[in-house]
């Protein structure tokens, strides 16, 4: 029979490990996205499918983290950020997720740049959080990660104004404005849900060191 140490080292791991495979998949949600804006649209009937396969994937882990948190009296950190901190990998999926399938739902026939800069700032900002995923198991300095996720953040910011002032600038059709506003839309949300991430992270560190 497994000792009380053992049962509750057992029950401490597994929301760290279900905190990786988030943000693992937070990281493949966005890098796939990079991809299909890459190759939109010839891409997007074999990319679109793993996208949606991963905002699923996402959705599972965040029910296995609620599902969890019912079943386990004494949590590691508190209730509250384990599920802050799962639902806000989750939003990063779930604004990838949406502004690849805009892309179709909306009939755009090709991207533009400023889509795929924002884009890969979202990927870079995933991947740094998948960095600092792991100083929340012993409450280590994750500074170095979290930081330039807000960096990435204020460029983010930056882009995505610089994007619509052009589509405004070159007397774009109103809805071809409307739907990449949308699309840009949903770029920067996942960006800030980065950012509310790291400072997930940052807030249970600080908590708990």
């Amino acid at each position: 029979m497994a000792s009380l140490t053992q049962l509750f080292t057992s029950r401490d791991r597994i929301f760290y490990e279900l905190f990786a495979q988030i943000s693992e998949t937070a990281v493949e949600t966005a890098e796939l996205l990079v991809e299909l804006l890459h190759t939109f649209p010839e891409r997007r009937d074999e990319l679109m499918p793993e996208i949606v396969a991963c905002e699923s994937r996402g959705d599972e882990i965040l029910h296995e983290i609620r599902a969890r948190l019912n079943q386990t009296f004494v949590t590691p950190i508190d209730r509250e950020d384990i599920l802050e901190l799962g639902s806000a990998f989750d939003d990063v999926i779930d604004f990838a997720e949406e502004a690849a399938d805009y892309l179709g739902l909306y009939g755009i026939e090709a991207p533009m740049e400023e889509a795929e800069n924002l884009a890969t700032i979202l990927l870079q900002a995933t991947r740094q959080l998948a960095l600092a995923v792991p100083c929340v198991r012993d409450f280590s300095d994750a500074s170095e990660f979290t930081h330039e996720v807000h960096r990435l953040e204020n460029e983010g910011d930056r882009t995505i104004r610089r994007a619509i002032a052009e589509l405004f600038r070159h007397g774009v059709d109103p809805m071809v404005v409307i739907r990449w506003k949308d699309v840009y839309e949903r770029l920067e949300q996942g960006i800030d849900a980065c950012e509310h991430a790291a400072d997930v992270i940052d807030e249970i560190i600080v908590k708990n060191a």
